[in-house]
């Protein structure tokens, strides 16, 4: 298709002042959060700009406030129609003229919408890209006064992001389509590699990168070896009851057994996976998003965009497939910024299971050289022998101190040489031709005499019992380490079975050494955990972090905190919005705190705009005034 010629030439504007002015009078914020002003100054500029940004730092408002600064419409992508309703009825509360068409809604609205758009009459326009990149619609768009285009979940865009959508590949004409706009791209979830294969689809040479940090501190970091994973996960998620959060699986059929034996046990969950069905899954979705106490077990098919604010833990039950992706799916918890958790299960088997689907995925020789690669790195962060953080944010290229709050800060087991119990096993390893699997060398090591072993005469090997002082566990964690630092490759095609590496080879001749991390002491099966150390004095220090504000507040002042979340419950109902769209919590403890008795205080409130003044004051300022007296 031909470039297209803009039609509409668009005024300039003053705009020195305009986003601090717009971001008081419509979005009710004193001030932008770092890097925030820079790429919106970017923007209105007409640069186009890549931002890298963590969750909670404020992504959307680098393209919504530019966009009422220039005029004229913007048009964002973004991949997923829950989160589109979300935004766009969360701007029109914050009085902007915001719409989205989309296929959820019935012809007739979606054509009495484009002819608002058309007439002028809206601001920002939310599209998916399948809906964007029509000819037809394109065509249309090419007629109006388009001042900016926003690509949300830029990632996606990219064949080395986690969540890559070839449906998204087609946004990478956007610049030809139409010269002279700025496109400006977000996302929490990019690395080197991904930024710039983003930057140079979208805008070349032509564009700016920001990259803020991927730090989120508000996040307790933990992994643990798998043991009994659903003693493990119940025990977890109890300490959790009825707080919002999310437990990944890695097939559905784990899904739907997970969130059935959550049920058994007391704890709403709710089944998410791409093999239910559509209007199933939307109301799984939409029930995680409107009520408080929800636990969302899903598969990777749940999360691209949600904004749910109040998650206050993610699990994995599986080895996720790269640091990427769980980097991106951990960070769905604690987007209010108050503390929450992350923990992950994994074992020597995830990680056989995660080599075979790089394998299979296809995608040619060099990205499966990379995904092995990004393997490797997450496997690094799994057996960190210090702050879990620091290796973290290294692998994204910040460096930074111990956390001082991840579990290895906490309570560490301190590495200790494991050489020579290393060299026990590869010698076990290859004494069996190099092709058993964990289990079978664990009892050959052990000196078992079963069917097995004796079936290939491994009784009499001169490696057979040599670990009889260790126990089972240990020499499973020890072969985990051994894989998971690339001393032993797993036989993909196969059944599991494990060759020496290179490395390997030089660690059995005395060339390398092993810094071995033992596990921590299996719960006794059925017992519910009390949690380690580190979980309590993270929990502590948590709530304490959690509730500082609310520390100030009189036993009066928090029944009215609870009284002003009925409120914002009662008025998300009615406009069938989550309750975090009308207000987040921070805007109703800043109330509590400070008790506006007017119209005027009201105004000063976080996150209260001019639009939200007029339609939010006089019910919140009733309920206030009769808890005040």
């Amino acid at each position: 298709m031909a470039c297209v010629e803009m039609e509409a030439v668009l005024p300039e504007i003053d705009t020195t002042d305009e986003k601090h002015r717009i971001l008081a009078e419509v979005f009710g914020f004193p001030g932008f959060r770092p890097t925030q002003a820079e790429i919106i100054d970017t923007v209105i500029a007409g640069q186009s700009a890549l931002a890298v940004m963590p969750t909670g730092a404020g992504k959307s408002l680098c393209f919504q406030v530019p966009a009422l600064a220039l005029g004229g419409l913007t048009i964002v992508v973004s991949p997923l129609l829950a989160l589109m309703q979300d935004q766009v009825v969360a701007l029109q509360l914050a009085g902007v003229r915001a719409e989205t068409i989309n296929s959820a809604k019935d012809r007739g609205e979606n054509v009495d919408i484009w002819r608002r758009v058309a007439g002028g009459e809206v601001s920002i326009l939310y599209l998916s890209p399948e809906r964007l990149m029509t000819d037809r619609m394109l065509a249309a768009l090419a007629r109006l006064p388009i001042s900016l285009i926003a690509v949300d979940e830029a990632h996606c865009i990219s064949q080395w992001g986690p969540a890559f959508r070839p449906e998204y590949s087609d946004l990478s004409r956007l610049r030809e389509l139409f010269p002279g706009v700025p496109l400006v791209a977000l996302t929490a979830t990019a690395d080197a590699v991904t930024r710039r294969d983003i930057a140079d689809k979208l805008f070349g040479a032509d564009g700016r990168i920001f990259v803020q940090g991927f730090d989120r501190p508000n996040i307790h970091l933990a992994v643990t070896f798998k043991q009994d994973w659903k003693q493990q996960m119940l025990s977890f998620v109890r300490r959790h009851q009825g707080e919002s959060g999310i437990v990944y699986c890695l097939s559905r059929k784990k899904t739907e057994e997970t969130a059935a034996l959550l049920g058994d046990n007391g704890i709403t969950a709710l089944p998410y996976h791409a093999g239910m069905e559509k209007w199933q899954r939307d109301g799984n979705q939409d029930r995680f998003m409107r009520e408080d106490g929800i636990v969302m077990v899903a598969t990777i098919a749940f999360g691209m965009g949600i904004d749910k604010p109040d998650v206050r833990f993610v699990l994995h039950t599986d080895l996720p497939g790269s640091m990427e992706a769980y980097y991106q799916e951990f960070g769905r918890a604690g987007r209010d910024g108050t503390p929450a958790q992350a923990l992950m299960l994994y074992g020597l088997g995830d990680i056989r299971m995660r080599r075979q689907f790089i394998e299979q995925e296809g995608g040619g020789e060099e990205r499966r050289r990379q995904e092995h690669k990004r393997l490797d790195a997450l496997l690094a962060y799994c057996e960190a022998p210090q702050c879990r953080r620091q290796t973290l944010l290294a692998y994204f290229g910040e460096d930074k101190e111990a956390c001082g709050h991840c579990d290895l800060c906490l309570d560490a087991t301190p590495a200790v040489d494991g050489t020579e119990l290393a060299q026990l096993a590869l010698s076990t390893v290859r004494d069996t031709g190099q092709r058993f699997g964990a289990a079978h060398i664990v009892d050959v090591l052990c000196g078992a005499k079963n069917e097995k072993v004796r079936k290939f005469g491994h009784e009499r090997l001169d490696s057979h019992g040599t670990g009889k002082g260790r126990g089972k566990p240990e020499w499973q964690s020890i072969l985990r380490q051994l894989v998971a630092g690339g001393y032993l490759e797993l036989d993909l095609e196969g059944y599991g079975g494990m060759a020496l590496s290179p490395r390997g080879q030089a660690l059995l001749r005395g060339e390398e050494t092993f810094p071995y991390r033992p596990d921590a002491a299996p719960q006794p099966r059925g017992a519910r955990p009390k949690g380690s150390s580190a979980t309590k004095r993270t929990t502590a220090q948590g709530q304490e972090q959690k509730w500082e504000q609310e520390q100030e507040l009189s036993e009066r002042d928090l029944e009215l905190l609870a009284a002003l979340k009925t409120l914002r419950s009662s008025l998300s109902q009615a406009r069938n919005v989550p309750a975090y769209v009308v207000f987040s919590d921070r805007s109703l403890l800043d109330m509590a705190q400070n008790r506006p008795a007017s119209e005027a205080e009201f105004g000063h409130i976080h996150g209260v705009g001019q639009a939200k003044l007029k339609k939010f004051a006089v019910p919140f300022l009733a309920v206030i005034a009769e808890h005040g007296q």
